[in-house]
């Protein structure tokens, strides 16, 4: 796992998303931070890492997601070598998912 390069100014903003409640206040609060580009960037790769996690192949993906071959690298490597944010993710949706049933 990666080390994280914390940042005292960001912060404000990672314990800002940690006050968030419901899907809609995140909706609300991205749509405020972000461009329209930005969101959809990180909707693609958010969306490329969970093909990724599948086992889908990168032709299929880039196929299904339209990301370039260079963000499915980049989600790739960070799924395999960055900080396990992505795997704590998945991980807790797991959870989520089995509770529910």
């Amino acid at each position: 796992m990666a080390r994280i390069a914390k940042k005292p100014k960001s912060d404000n903003l990672y314990q800002a998303l940690l006050l968030l409640k419901t899907e809609e206040e995140a909706y609300r609060f991205f749509q405020d931070l972000c461009t329209v580009t930005e969101l959809r960037a990180m909707e693609q790769r958010f969306d490329v890492a969970l093909l990724l996690k599948d086992g889908m192949i990168y032709t299929d993906i880039l196929e299904r997601t339209g990301a370039s071959s260079a963000t499915i690298s980049r989600v790739n490597r960070s799924l395999s070598f960055g900080a396990g944010g992505y795997q704590t993710v998945f991980q807790r949706m797991e959870e989520e998912k089995d509770e529910q049933l």
